[in-house]
Order: structure tokens, then sequence, then C-alpha cells
């Protein structure tokens, strides 16, 4: 056990959404592996899994993601995964 917990400290107007419980939070109340944000209001923050969905689709169907990188002397096996 910790003999200085250090407590975290937010900005007024930080909002946050806690993974474990499924909630908005202003201020840290979790600990940061557990939430996302800050964002600058509870809208934002209840709409976090959407947001986080909508990036990774963004990400996942990116047409560049497996694309041979020619600097690093990839090439291309026709596979998709980039890799020799």
């Amino acid at each position: 056990m910790a003999l200085f917990k250090r407590k975290t400290v937010a900005k007024p107007g930080e909002w946050y959404y806690c993974l474990e419980h499924g909630t908005v939070e202003e201020g840290p109340e979790c600990p940061g592996k557990d939430r996302f944000g800050p964002y600058g209001s509870r809208e934002e923050a209840a709409r976090a899994m959407e947001t986080a969905r909508n990036r990774n689709l963004a990400w996942e169907t990116d047409p560049r993601w497996h694309d041979p990188d020619p600097a690093r002397g990839d090439a291309d096996r026709g596979d998709g995964d980039g890799r020799d």
C-alpha cells in the first residue's frame, strides 16, 4: 500500500466516461485506466463509446492501413498484412 496516494485533480468542466461503471462523471473519480476523457461537456462524455466505435471503424477501414511502406522495404505479398 502506498504511503502517499496522490488524488487526481480535475479542472472545472472536465467530464469523463467511466468504462468500469458505464457512467459519466465530472472530474476523474475512477482510475485513468478505466476512463475516457476529458471531454468538454457531459454530452460529449456520454457519447464516448459511440465516438470510439466510429474512430475504430474509420481506422479499420482506412485503405492505407495495410499498404506496404517502401521506406521500410515492405513488399506487398497480396495478403494485406504488409509483412514480408
